[in-house]
């Protein structure tokens, strides 16, 4: 390594387990953007071309479109710190022979505001786009009190994503910022922010969140939403400090229904943030569940076109589903539990054990025919669903610990190629798309 890139290399590191590279990065945002974009360099490269492809397929436009945008819409909202951060990225990139602009990372960090939010809003040629977005799904729950084994909070999560791009959320990233709190989220190369949104702060804050189905409101002039997320998780220094900074800017992009908790106090709680509306709930005993479609009814019928809130084809089968899965568990939550509980595959829609499919805790939309959709319905064995399975404690998190499961949270493995040879209508993927073999659950552990 030369001289002139050492000098960034005094502590950090990167380790790789069972699907999962740990990289903590420290210091100055430009520093800390640096070892990032050094370190991870050659995958974001692969990541980008991908994007390139993923863009035009959705959307009709290219990806350099989207950065256009990306420098036009969020570079005058965004601190000077994450600037900075994503600059440090860039010219790591660069000297590690791979040069990715910061306009482009920019666009790779908020792709799905720009793509399904702000260019469905901004182009009457993107509303049939829109549909992408209200297919948006991930399982969560946060619990704490009577409800829990030891009544600390327990909170676990699973990303439902393509899987084209959810084969790169394997980082977890540890950030020693100069300013600000200590960060351990899960993210993907080049990513200032987590997006899956699974994280610990050195505040003492745990969160995650799952993404509001169907929300159609955007506002340009506002703060992304990856900038706003971040800065929180940096800077909060307790629950109603996390939200403050949320709502501040807020442009309404990638809504979402946050679930968050403080370990010191083991107060928990969910956040729904819309555009116009949002709904606040804290608790120090009992649950919160995620499954896509808002508690909030302002939210649910004045922002949004359609949620699948009481569709048990759709949104609204785990919504019972955890009604079901906590009142059996109350009391005796814990790691093995909620390991569990993500794993589920019960169909409450048809009532069927162990049938996964778009309607059960752990996704398999891959698998699912759709022959029953809600109002708007979904794509035959669309690549997609769960990409992993996280879940953590208070006492875990107060020594930057969780347990994490690379590929999907039931363990069942993933073969690209002969899926793509049953669906040959998602072959635009083919020389992208990853097998993703089953990995055990593992403990996920700081290394210094």
């Amino acid at each position: 390594m030369k001289p002139e890139i050492e000098k960034f290399f005094h502590k950090p590191h990167c380790y790789r387990k069972h699907g999962w590279s740990y990289l903590h990065i420290e210091g100055s945002p430009y520093e800390r953007g640096f070892q990032h974009g050094y370190t991870l360099a050659k995958e974001l490269a692969v990541i980008i071309e991908t994007m390139r492809k993923f863009s035009m397929f959705y959307t009709g436009k290219t990806f350099e479109f989207f950065a256009q945008a990306a420098a036009k819409l969020f570079a005058p909202h965004i601190d000077s710190e994450f600037q900075e951060e994503i600059r440090g990225i860039s010219e790591g990139t660069a000297a590690a022979g791979f040069h990715i602009p910061s306009d482009v990372l920019m666009a790779w960090n908020g792709f799905l505001e720009l793509m399904f939010y702000w260019w469905p809003n901004a182009s009457s040629q993107a509303k049939k786009i829109q549909s992408k977005n209200r297919q948006c799904h991930c399982s969560a729950f946060i619990a704490t009190g009577n409800a829990t084994k030891d009544h600390g909070i327990v909170m676990a999560h699973n990303t439902w994503l393509d899987y084209v791009l959810g084969q790169y959320f394997h980082v977890i990233l540890d950030i020693e910022p100069a300013d600000g709190y200590r960060v351990l989220m899960q993210s993907a190369p080049g990513y200032i922010h987590s997006f899956t949104d699974f994280f610990i702060t050195g505040a003492g804050i745990i969160g995650t969140e799952t993404t509001i189905k169907g929300f159609e409101n955007y506002q340009e002039g506002g703060a992304p939403e990856f900038f706003r997320a971040r800065k929180a998780m940096q800077y909060g220094r307790d629950l109603d400090h996390w939200v403050e900074i949320m709502e501040e800017q807020n442009n309404g992009g990638y809504a979402n229904s946050w679930l968050i908790g403080d370990i010191h106090s083991n107060e928990i709680a969910r956040f729904e943030l819309g555009l116009e509306y949002s709904d606040y709930k804290k608790i120090k005993d009992g649950v919160f569940t995620g499954f896509n479609a808002p508690e909030s009814p302002q939210i649910r019928n004045l922002e949004c076109s359609y949620t699948g809130y009481t569709d048990v084809r759709d949104t609204g089968a785990r919504r019972i589903r955890w009604r079901e899965l906590m009142g059996n568990c109350y009391g005796k939550i814990d790691i093995d539990t909620a390991k569990r509980m993500i794993a589920d595959h019960f169909d409450v829609y048809l009532q069927r054990e162990d049938h996964p499919s778009s309607r059960t805790l752990c996704g398999h939309t891959d698998v699912d025919p759709y022959e029953f959709t809600g109002i708007t319905g979904g794509e035959p064995y669309n690549s997609e669903g769960s990409v992993d399975g996280k879940v953590v404690t208070s006492r875990l998190a107060a020594n930057f610990s969780f347990w994490a499961r690379f590929g999907r949270s039931c363990g069942e493995p993933f073969d690209a190629d002969g899926y793509l040879l049953r669906h040959p209508q998602w072959d635009w993927q083919r020389g992208l798309l990853m097998d993703r073999p089953t990995q055990p659950w593992t403990l996920i552990v700081p290394k210094k």
